[in-house]
């Protein structure tokens, strides 16, 4: 099938565009960089409370080669938030040799993953929704270890990979997603050696990677933690090469890529989670009905098209309801939060409903949608993801928003 980029369609405008975005890439990344990037903790720094932090990982690489850094941040509480970050997939040579950027963006051209961790990229990662530094955070007092996303791997991959860039000359994607994130663990639990609670949670593609390395985390560098809370915001999207994506293209471990056995990466990992740590977790999954960036990669992955139209948000929607249930199947007791908040218009060009909520200004809006009515569980509505995810990881565990999916 010929893959649709949008390459040959007002090429003036694209470029124009294309000009635009990397100009205001560029303007709030020297803003970042100047007034608001994160300061870096030296090795014999000892963290100050409420002060977020870069820390470079001497074995962290980002996907272009270039240096890697976790974010940290001390509360005043024993109770962490491990957070790992969003930021797109490559799973072949065409989306490898498409990094997002400023101008690719812009202009509507395919863009699949981040590659690095430039400046302007330190707006994904803190001081929005969960990472948000002042008290209306619910989760203000708690510690914070946030591990970047950078090698389009969904947190799992360990090679490098050949390809060939837009401009016809080879080059490598550094799937060092593995590697990072035990860096970063074992940085972490230098500065948090312990924790009364524990919150592993990620956005898009770290939403995929929660139940992928939670077993390891809860085994090796927090077992004796028992209060444990899981929570994937966004990690849905089906085909049926995840195993060989994983096992030949990332280079991801056994243990990663052999339960991958259906179209469902995020229930294929769950699965294999909760069949050896039965009842070890509290879990949580949360989506937008109709999410305008998942349901794109969905459809470029399945018929080559890097854009999104109502059928293919509708699929998405059809696979979400049959997603949540099958999460149920696998455990009974996972909580949901569903909206079917708008995309806003900035990117109508996508329309659909948003991607995320977790490190959104989403996280404290809200959500007013009608309870879901299966018999047995608790759904409330007026409740913002926030409150719900502070409930939860102290116990109290509920649905929000479930009613949008006896829709349709």
């Amino acid at each position: 099938m010929a893959r649709d980029t949008g390459a040959d369609r007002h090429p003036q405008a694209k470029k124009l565009a294309s000009d635009v975005g990397s100009l205001v890439e560029n303007l709030i990344g020297n803003v970042i960089e100047h007034r608001h990037e994160a300061q870096v903790l030296q090795p014999a720094e000892k963290p100050q409370a409420y002060v977020w932090y870069q820390v470079p990982l001497r074995d962290g690489l980002s996907g272009d080669g270039s240096e890697y850094h976790l974010y940290l941040r001390k509360g005043s509480l024993n109770r962490l938030c491990v957070f790992l970050s969003g930021g797109g997939v490559a799973w072949n040579e065409f989306t490898a040799a498409r990094p997002v950027n400023g101008a690719r963006t812009a202009s509507g051209e395919p863009n699949f993953y981040w590659n690095n961790l430039r400046p302007f990229t330190q707006i994904m990662n803190i001081n929005v929704g969960i990472t948000q530094n002042d008290r209306q955070n619910p989760f203000y007092d708690w510690n914070f270890l946030v591990i970047p996303y950078t090698t389009g791997d969904f947190h799992v991959g360990d090679r490098d990979f050949p390809y060939t860039d837009v401009t016809g000359k080879p080059a490598v994607l550094h799937f060092h997603g593995a590697k990072n994130v035990r860096a970063a663990l074992a940085m972490g639990k230098h500065y948090f050696p312990e924790a009364q609670k524990l919150l592993l949670a990620g956005d898009s593609a770290g939403a995929f990677a929660v139940p992928a390395h939670a077993g390891e985390i809860a085994d090796e560098w927090y077992p004796d933690c028992r209060d444990i809370t899981l929570f994937s915001d966004s990690g849905q999207l089906l085909t049926p090469d995840w195993k060989r994506i994983a096992r030949d293209v990332w280079g991801a471990p056994r243990k990663i890529w052999a339960p991958l056995n259906t179209r469902n990466i995020t229930l294929d990992w769950y699965r294999s989670l909760l069949s050896t740590h039965p009842g070890r977790f509290r879990l949580l999954y949360a989506s937008s009905t109709h999410d305008y960036l998942l349901s794109t990669f969905y459809n470029d992955m399945t018929n080559r098209v890097y854009k999104t139209d109502a059928a293919v948000r509708d699929a998405y929607f059809r696979q979400l309801k049959t997603m949540v249930k099958g999460l149920v199947r696998l455990d009974p007791s996972f909580s949901f939060f569903i909206n079917s908040w708008e995309n806003p218009l900035f990117t109508k060009a996508q329309r659909g409903t948003v991607h995320t909520a977790v490190r959104q200004p989403y996280f404290y809006v809200e959500n007013h949608a009608k309870p879901g009515t299966l018999e047995g569980r608790r759904c409330v509505s007026g409740v913002t993801m926030a409150q719900w995810l502070h409930d939860a990881a102290d116990g109290n565990c509920y649905d929000v928003g479930t009613g949008l999916l006896e829709e349709g």
